[in-house]
Protein backbone atom coordinates (compact mmCIF):
# COMPACT_ATOMS: atom_id res chain seq x y z
CA UNK A 1 0.00 0.00 0.00
CA UNK A 2 3.11 2.11 0.55
CA UNK A 3 4.82 1.84 -2.78
CA UNK A 4 3.37 4.83 -4.76
CA UNK A 5 4.35 7.04 -2.22
CA UNK A 6 6.73 9.18 -3.36
CA UNK A 7 9.19 8.76 -0.04
CA UNK A 8 12.49 10.64 -1.58
CA UNK A 9 9.74 14.01 -2.00
CA UNK A 10 8.47 13.59 1.39
CA UNK A 11 9.42 16.77 4.17
CA UNK A 12 9.67 14.75 7.12
CA UNK A 13 9.61 17.53 9.83
CA UNK A 14 6.67 19.18 8.23
CA UNK A 15 4.97 15.78 7.77
CA UNK A 16 6.17 15.02 10.98
CA UNK A 17 4.74 17.80 13.14
CA UNK A 18 1.50 17.90 10.72
CA UNK A 19 0.62 14.06 11.91
CA UNK A 20 1.98 14.08 15.22
CA UNK A 21 0.07 17.24 16.60
CA UNK A 22 -3.12 15.73 14.73
CA UNK A 23 -2.60 12.87 16.98
CA UNK A 24 -2.28 14.47 20.16
CA UNK A 25 -5.42 16.92 19.35
CA UNK A 26 -7.24 13.59 18.66
CA UNK A 27 -6.52 11.93 21.48
CA UNK A 28 -4.31 13.33 24.04
CA UNK A 29 -6.95 16.43 24.31
CA UNK A 30 -9.56 13.76 25.48
CA UNK A 31 -7.70 11.73 27.39
CA UNK A 32 -6.96 15.44 29.39
CA UNK A 33 -10.46 15.89 29.52
CA UNK A 34 -11.38 12.35 30.48
CA UNK A 35 -8.52 12.38 33.56
CA UNK A 36 -8.41 15.75 34.75
CA UNK A 37 -11.83 17.12 33.82
CA UNK A 38 -13.14 20.36 32.03
CA UNK A 39 -11.46 23.78 33.02
CA UNK A 40 -12.98 27.42 32.07
CA UNK A 41 -9.61 28.76 32.63
CA UNK A 42 -8.05 27.09 30.41
CA UNK A 43 -10.79 27.54 27.84
CA UNK A 44 -10.90 31.16 28.17
CA UNK A 45 -7.04 31.22 27.12
CA UNK A 46 -8.01 28.96 24.16
CA UNK A 47 -10.84 31.30 23.20
CA UNK A 48 -7.94 34.31 23.28
CA UNK A 49 -5.42 32.24 21.40
CA UNK A 50 -7.66 30.65 18.85
CA UNK A 51 -9.10 34.23 17.14
CA UNK A 52 -5.44 35.87 18.11
CA UNK A 53 -3.89 33.37 16.20
CA UNK A 54 -5.90 32.92 13.67
CA UNK A 55 -6.61 36.95 12.88
CA UNK A 56 -2.79 37.43 12.94
CA UNK A 57 -2.86 35.03 9.80
CA UNK A 58 -5.58 36.83 8.00
CA UNK A 59 -5.84 40.03 9.07
CA UNK A 60 -1.44 40.00 9.04
CA UNK A 61 0.27 37.21 6.88
CA UNK A 62 -2.70 37.50 3.92
CA UNK A 63 -4.06 41.06 3.98
CA UNK A 64 -1.38 43.31 5.26
CA UNK A 65 1.81 41.26 4.31
CA UNK A 66 0.91 39.54 1.13
CA UNK A 67 -1.46 41.92 -0.45
CA UNK A 68 -0.76 45.06 1.25
CA UNK A 69 -4.30 45.90 1.26
CA UNK A 70 -3.17 48.40 4.34
CA UNK A 71 -0.99 49.81 6.31
CA UNK A 72 -0.38 49.04 10.06
CA UNK A 73 1.85 50.53 12.96
CA UNK A 74 4.63 48.60 14.25
CA UNK A 75 2.20 47.29 17.21
CA UNK A 76 -0.18 45.70 15.14
CA UNK A 77 2.87 44.39 13.20
CA UNK A 78 4.58 42.81 15.84
CA UNK A 79 1.18 41.29 17.12
CA UNK A 80 0.50 39.85 14.08
CA UNK A 81 3.86 38.21 13.76
CA UNK A 82 4.17 36.89 17.32
CA UNK A 83 0.95 35.56 16.59
CA UNK A 84 1.02 34.73 13.14
CA UNK A 85 4.43 32.68 14.10
CA UNK A 86 2.23 30.72 17.12
CA UNK A 87 0.37 29.05 14.05
CA UNK A 88 3.51 27.01 12.75
CA UNK A 89 2.87 28.45 9.25
CA UNK A 90 6.34 29.51 8.58
CA UNK A 91 7.68 33.14 8.11
CA UNK A 92 5.40 36.07 7.33
CA UNK A 93 7.89 36.15 4.59
CA UNK A 94 7.74 33.09 3.17
CA UNK A 95 3.99 32.76 3.67
CA UNK A 96 3.67 35.84 1.39
CA UNK A 97 6.08 34.89 -1.03
CA UNK A 98 3.91 31.25 -1.44
CA UNK A 99 0.89 32.84 -1.62
CA UNK A 100 1.49 35.36 -4.21
CA UNK A 101 2.57 32.83 -6.45
CA UNK A 102 -0.74 31.58 -5.72
CA UNK A 103 -2.21 34.19 -7.08
CA UNK A 104 -0.34 34.61 -10.50
CA UNK A 105 -0.49 30.94 -11.13
CA UNK A 106 -3.87 30.25 -10.13
CA UNK A 107 -4.69 26.63 -10.77
CA UNK A 108 -1.74 25.61 -12.82
CA UNK A 109 1.10 23.72 -12.51
CA UNK A 110 2.80 26.85 -10.82
CA UNK A 111 0.13 27.26 -8.18
CA UNK A 112 1.92 25.51 -4.80
CA UNK A 113 -1.33 24.47 -3.63
CA UNK A 114 -3.24 24.21 -6.99
CA UNK A 115 -6.39 22.56 -6.60
CA UNK A 116 -6.30 21.19 -9.80
CA UNK A 117 -3.98 18.29 -8.31
CA UNK A 118 -6.58 17.35 -5.74
CA UNK A 119 -8.16 17.96 -2.38
CA UNK A 120 -5.64 16.51 -0.37
CA UNK A 121 -2.52 18.28 -2.09
CA UNK A 122 -4.04 21.56 -2.16
CA UNK A 123 -5.78 21.15 1.61
CA UNK A 124 -1.93 20.28 2.97
CA UNK A 125 -0.50 18.08 0.65
CA UNK A 126 1.97 20.66 -0.60
CA UNK A 127 3.48 21.26 2.33
CA UNK A 128 4.38 17.14 3.02
CA UNK A 129 5.49 16.25 -0.78
CA UNK A 130 7.63 18.50 -2.63
CA UNK A 131 7.29 17.68 -6.24
CA UNK A 132 9.71 20.20 -7.62
CA UNK A 133 12.63 22.43 -6.28
CA UNK A 134 11.87 25.41 -4.46
CA UNK A 135 11.37 28.31 -6.43
CA UNK A 136 12.79 31.64 -5.45
CA UNK A 137 11.55 34.12 -2.86
CA UNK A 138 11.93 36.92 -5.07
CA UNK A 139 8.69 37.96 -5.26
CA UNK A 140 8.66 39.94 -1.56
CA UNK A 141 11.43 42.65 -1.90
CA UNK A 142 9.17 44.71 -0.45
CA UNK A 143 8.92 42.83 2.42
CA UNK A 144 12.52 42.40 3.19
CA UNK A 145 12.84 46.17 3.59
CA UNK A 146 10.49 45.48 7.17
CA UNK A 147 12.83 45.03 9.94
CA UNK A 148 9.96 43.38 11.63
CA UNK A 149 8.91 41.02 8.93
CA UNK A 150 12.94 40.17 8.81
CA UNK A 151 13.35 39.58 12.26
CA UNK A 152 10.81 37.44 12.23
CA UNK A 153 11.76 35.20 9.64
CA UNK A 154 15.21 34.80 11.19
CA UNK A 155 13.87 33.94 14.56
CA UNK A 156 10.77 32.12 13.58
CA UNK A 157 10.68 28.87 14.82
CA UNK A 158 11.78 29.74 18.06
CA UNK A 159 9.01 32.11 18.21
CA UNK A 160 6.74 29.89 17.31
CA UNK A 161 7.52 27.20 19.94
CA UNK A 162 7.58 29.72 22.52
CA UNK A 163 4.29 31.36 21.95
CA UNK A 164 2.39 27.96 21.22
CA UNK A 165 3.88 26.08 23.60
CA UNK A 166 5.79 27.41 26.14
CA UNK A 167 4.04 30.19 26.98
CA UNK A 168 0.37 28.19 27.38
CA UNK A 169 2.16 25.73 29.10
CA UNK A 170 3.38 28.81 31.89
CA UNK A 171 0.46 30.69 31.61
CA UNK A 172 -1.40 26.83 32.72
CA UNK A 173 0.98 26.11 35.46
CA UNK A 174 1.13 30.04 36.72
CA UNK A 175 -2.46 29.58 37.02
CA UNK A 176 -2.34 26.05 38.90
CA UNK A 177 0.39 27.25 41.28
CA UNK A 178 -1.90 30.86 42.33
CA UNK A 179 -5.77 29.33 42.56
CA UNK A 180 -4.65 25.62 43.61
CA UNK A 181 -8.01 25.11 41.13
CA UNK A 182 -6.36 22.51 39.28
CA UNK A 183 -2.93 20.31 40.37
CA UNK A 184 0.11 22.15 38.54
CA UNK A 185 0.26 19.04 36.32
CA UNK A 186 -3.08 19.23 35.21
CA UNK A 187 -2.69 23.48 34.91
CA UNK A 188 0.75 23.23 32.98
CA UNK A 189 -0.14 19.66 30.55
CA UNK A 190 -4.02 21.60 29.85
CA UNK A 191 -2.01 24.41 28.97
CA UNK A 192 0.30 22.25 26.56
CA UNK A 193 -2.59 20.55 25.05
CA UNK A 194 -5.85 22.97 24.59
CA UNK A 195 -4.51 26.38 23.54
CA UNK A 196 -1.01 25.40 22.39
CA UNK A 197 -0.94 22.15 20.73
CA UNK A 198 -5.11 21.83 19.68
CA UNK A 199 -5.58 25.44 18.50
CA UNK A 200 -2.67 25.26 16.13
CA UNK A 201 -4.27 22.21 14.56
CA UNK A 202 -7.73 23.69 14.11
CA UNK A 203 -6.04 27.14 13.05
CA UNK A 204 -3.98 25.14 10.40
CA UNK A 205 -6.94 23.44 9.14
CA UNK A 206 -8.64 26.27 9.13
CA UNK A 207 -6.46 27.84 6.71
CA UNK A 208 -5.90 24.74 4.89
CA UNK A 209 -9.41 25.20 3.99
CA UNK A 210 -9.35 28.30 1.84
CA UNK A 211 -6.48 26.62 0.12
CA UNK A 212 -9.01 23.45 -0.60
CA UNK A 213 -12.67 23.59 0.40
CA UNK A 214 -12.96 27.72 -0.57
CA UNK A 215 -11.78 26.29 -4.50
CA UNK A 216 -14.36 23.90 -4.37
CA UNK A 217 -17.50 24.28 -2.74
CA UNK A 218 -19.25 27.73 -3.09
CA UNK A 219 -20.48 30.33 -5.54
CA UNK A 220 -18.96 32.44 -8.14
CA UNK A 221 -20.97 34.86 -8.71
CA UNK A 222 -18.15 37.94 -9.79
CA UNK A 223 -15.52 35.35 -12.07
CA UNK A 224 -15.55 31.91 -13.36
CA UNK A 225 -12.02 32.37 -14.70
CA UNK A 226 -10.53 30.70 -11.73
CA UNK A 227 -11.66 28.08 -8.96
CA UNK A 228 -11.80 30.01 -6.04
CA UNK A 229 -15.04 30.40 -4.65
CA UNK A 230 -17.72 32.45 -2.08
CA UNK A 231 -18.64 29.81 1.28
CA UNK A 232 -20.51 31.92 3.79
CA UNK A 233 -19.97 28.51 5.70
CA UNK A 234 -16.17 28.60 5.48
CA UNK A 235 -16.51 32.27 6.32
CA UNK A 236 -17.47 31.39 10.04
CA UNK A 237 -14.44 29.26 11.21
CA UNK A 238 -11.75 31.13 9.07
CA UNK A 239 -12.40 34.33 10.43
CA UNK A 240 -14.37 35.76 7.29
CA UNK A 241 -11.87 34.30 4.28
CA UNK A 242 -14.69 32.47 2.95
CA UNK A 243 -15.37 34.91 0.55
CA UNK A 244 -12.68 33.57 -1.90
CA UNK A 245 -14.00 34.49 -5.13
CA UNK A 246 -14.66 37.92 -4.24
CA UNK A 247 -10.82 37.72 -3.21
CA UNK A 248 -9.17 36.66 -6.08
CA UNK A 249 -11.00 39.06 -8.31
CA UNK A 250 -9.86 41.80 -6.29
CA UNK A 251 -7.39 40.73 -3.68
CA UNK A 252 -5.94 44.70 -3.17
CA UNK A 253 -9.06 45.02 -1.03
CA UNK A 254 -8.74 45.12 2.58
CA UNK A 255 -12.09 43.19 2.86
CA UNK A 256 -13.38 39.56 1.79
CA UNK A 257 -17.17 40.02 2.93
CA UNK A 258 -18.43 43.18 0.76
CA UNK A 259 -21.71 42.76 1.35
CA UNK A 260 -23.48 44.00 4.82
CA UNK A 261 -24.61 40.85 5.58
CA UNK A 262 -21.34 38.97 5.08
CA UNK A 263 -19.43 37.81 8.07
CA UNK A 264 -15.66 39.20 7.84
CA UNK A 265 -14.52 39.57 11.54
CA UNK A 266 -10.80 40.27 9.76
CA UNK A 267 -12.05 43.10 8.20
CA UNK A 268 -13.90 44.50 10.94
CA UNK A 269 -10.60 44.60 13.06
CA UNK A 270 -9.08 46.36 10.27
CA UNK A 271 -11.70 49.11 10.42
CA UNK A 272 -11.97 49.15 14.22
CA UNK A 273 -7.99 49.72 14.44
CA UNK A 274 -8.30 52.27 12.09
CA UNK A 275 -10.39 55.17 14.06
CA UNK A 276 -7.06 54.36 16.51
CA UNK A 277 -4.73 55.46 13.71
CA UNK A 278 -3.06 51.77 14.14
CA UNK A 279 -3.93 51.10 10.47
CA UNK A 280 -4.73 53.48 7.49
CA UNK A 281 -4.55 53.61 3.77
CA UNK A 282 -7.64 51.19 4.29
CA UNK A 283 -7.54 50.05 -0.47
CA UNK A 284 -11.25 49.19 -1.24
CA UNK A 285 -12.56 48.23 -4.66
CA UNK A 286 -15.25 50.78 -6.30
CA UNK A 287 -18.65 49.60 -6.12
CA UNK A 288 -18.81 50.22 -9.95
CA UNK A 289 -16.13 48.08 -10.24
CA UNK A 290 -17.48 45.11 -8.21
CA UNK A 291 -21.13 45.71 -9.26
CA UNK A 292 -19.54 45.44 -13.09
CA UNK A 293 -17.91 42.10 -12.20
CA UNK A 294 -21.54 40.58 -10.99
CA UNK A 295 -22.97 42.17 -14.09
CA UNK A 296 -20.59 40.30 -16.21
CA UNK A 297 -20.20 37.15 -15.03
CA UNK A 298 -24.75 37.38 -14.79
CA UNK A 299 -24.40 37.99 -18.39
CA UNK A 300 -21.63 35.02 -18.91
CA UNK A 301 -24.49 32.76 -17.05
CA UNK A 302 -26.89 34.09 -19.88
CA UNK A 303 -24.98 33.83 -22.61
CA UNK A 304 -24.78 30.07 -21.53
CA UNK A 305 -28.43 29.40 -20.37
CA UNK A 306 -29.27 30.43 -24.33
CA UNK A 307 -26.76 28.40 -25.68
CA UNK A 308 -28.33 25.60 -23.68
CA UNK A 309 -31.87 26.46 -24.53
CA UNK A 310 -31.34 26.47 -27.91
CA UNK A 311 -29.58 23.34 -27.51
CA UNK A 312 -32.10 21.38 -25.74
CA UNK A 313 -35.08 22.54 -27.62
CA UNK A 314 -37.03 20.90 -30.79
CA UNK A 315 -38.05 22.18 -33.67
CA UNK A 316 -40.85 23.88 -34.23
CA UNK A 317 -40.76 25.39 -31.13
CA UNK A 318 -44.08 26.19 -29.70
CA UNK A 319 -44.96 29.68 -28.19
CA UNK A 320 -43.92 29.01 -24.92
CA UNK A 321 -40.61 28.45 -26.04
CA UNK A 322 -40.04 31.00 -28.49
CA UNK A 323 -41.65 33.75 -25.53
CA UNK A 324 -38.79 32.08 -23.19
CA UNK A 325 -36.06 32.26 -25.25
CA UNK A 326 -36.79 36.17 -26.41
CA UNK A 327 -37.15 37.31 -22.88
CA UNK A 328 -33.39 35.77 -22.19
CA UNK A 329 -32.15 37.95 -25.24
CA UNK A 330 -33.91 40.85 -24.03
CA UNK A 331 -32.07 40.04 -20.61
CA UNK A 332 -29.09 40.18 -22.49
CA UNK A 333 -29.93 43.46 -24.13
CA UNK A 334 -30.32 45.09 -20.59
CA UNK A 335 -27.24 43.57 -19.22
CA UNK A 336 -25.42 44.36 -21.81
CA UNK A 337 -26.55 48.13 -21.67
CA UNK A 338 -26.04 48.44 -17.54
CA UNK A 339 -22.35 46.34 -17.76
CA UNK A 340 -21.78 49.21 -20.09
CA UNK A 341 -22.99 51.82 -17.79
CA UNK A 342 -20.94 50.60 -14.73
CA UNK A 343 -18.01 50.41 -16.88
CA UNK A 344 -17.74 53.98 -17.75
CA UNK A 345 -18.15 54.76 -14.61
CA UNK A 346 -15.58 53.00 -13.50
CA UNK A 347 -13.14 54.37 -16.35
CA UNK A 348 -14.20 57.63 -15.76
CA UNK A 349 -13.92 56.94 -11.81
CA UNK A 350 -17.39 58.64 -11.37
CA UNK A 351 -19.25 57.36 -8.02
CA UNK A 352 -22.64 56.70 -8.95
CA UNK A 353 -25.17 57.45 -6.15
CA UNK A 354 -26.05 54.90 -3.28
CA UNK A 355 -29.76 54.36 -4.50
CA UNK A 356 -28.70 53.59 -7.97
CA UNK A 357 -26.46 51.27 -7.00
CA UNK A 358 -28.59 49.38 -5.22
CA UNK A 359 -31.16 49.49 -8.08
CA UNK A 360 -28.58 48.20 -10.42
CA UNK A 361 -27.67 45.78 -7.99
CA UNK A 362 -31.54 44.51 -7.37
CA UNK A 363 -32.11 44.49 -11.20
CA UNK A 364 -28.85 41.95 -12.13
CA UNK A 365 -29.87 40.32 -9.26
CA UNK A 366 -33.85 39.30 -10.16
CA UNK A 367 -32.14 38.51 -13.72
CA UNK A 368 -29.92 36.53 -11.89
CA UNK A 369 -32.88 34.84 -10.49
CA UNK A 370 -34.84 34.82 -13.72
CA UNK A 371 -31.93 32.53 -15.38
CA UNK A 372 -31.75 30.22 -12.79
CA UNK A 373 -35.51 29.47 -12.98
CA UNK A 374 -35.36 29.00 -17.02
CA UNK A 375 -32.32 27.04 -16.87
CA UNK A 376 -34.74 23.75 -15.00
CA UNK A 377 -36.99 24.87 -17.69
CA UNK A 378 -34.51 23.73 -19.88
CA UNK A 379 -33.21 20.96 -18.32
CA UNK A 380 -36.93 19.42 -17.69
Amino acid sequence: MFKNIPFNRVEWVTSGFLIFTALLTVTAVPAYFYYFGWDWFLFAVFLFYYPATGLSITVGYHRLFSHKSFKAKWPVKLFVLLFGASAFENSALWWSSEHRKHHKHVDTDDDPYDISKGFFWAHMGWLMFKLKPDTPADNVYDLRKDKLVMWQARWVHGIAFFMSFILPTLIGLVYALTTNAISPLAGALGGFLIPGVARVVLVQHATFCINSLCHMIGSRPYSTSHSARDSWIAAIFTMGEGYHNYHHEFQWDYRNGVKPWQLDPSKWIIWFLSKFGLTGDLKRVPNERILLAETRETKRQLNDQISLFKETIQSPANDLIIQTLSSLEELGDRLTEISNELQTAARDKINLSKSKLNELSLEVRAMLAEIKTTEKLALA
